[in-house]
């Protein structure tokens, strides 16, 4: 399982424009073959920087999605609002031992 994490900045007063993209495609990417989560995160200070948090079922799953006719639409979108460069991550999950 792969955990993608994507940190956004976007211009202060495209934060509700950017909320309508994330509300109108969040079940459609909720729906993309293996993707198993999908959550919007929005930090409390700065109140424009949000990050998306998913789970994927292998790094193809990512990519594919990431290759798909919706992600380029909804990144569209989305990339002209921001103030900054994205970043992103993709992780694995490390198993701990409580002690």
């Amino acid at each position: 399982m792969v955990r993608r994490i994507v940190k956004m900045t976007f211009q202060p007063d495209h934060c509700a424009g950017f909320e309508a993209i994330f509300e109108e495609s969040k079940d459609r990417i909720r729906a993309f073959p293996g993707c198993h989560h999908l959550e919007l995160w929005r930090c409390r200070q700065p109140g424009n920087v949000y990050m998306t948090y998913s789970h994927w079922t292998d790094e193809a799953a990512l990519e594919s999605y990431r290759h798909s006719e919706l992600f380029k639409t909804t990144w569209a979108k989305t990339k002209r609002l921001f103030a900054g460069k994205p970043e992103a991550w993709s992780l694995d999950v490390q198993s701990v031992p409580h002690s």
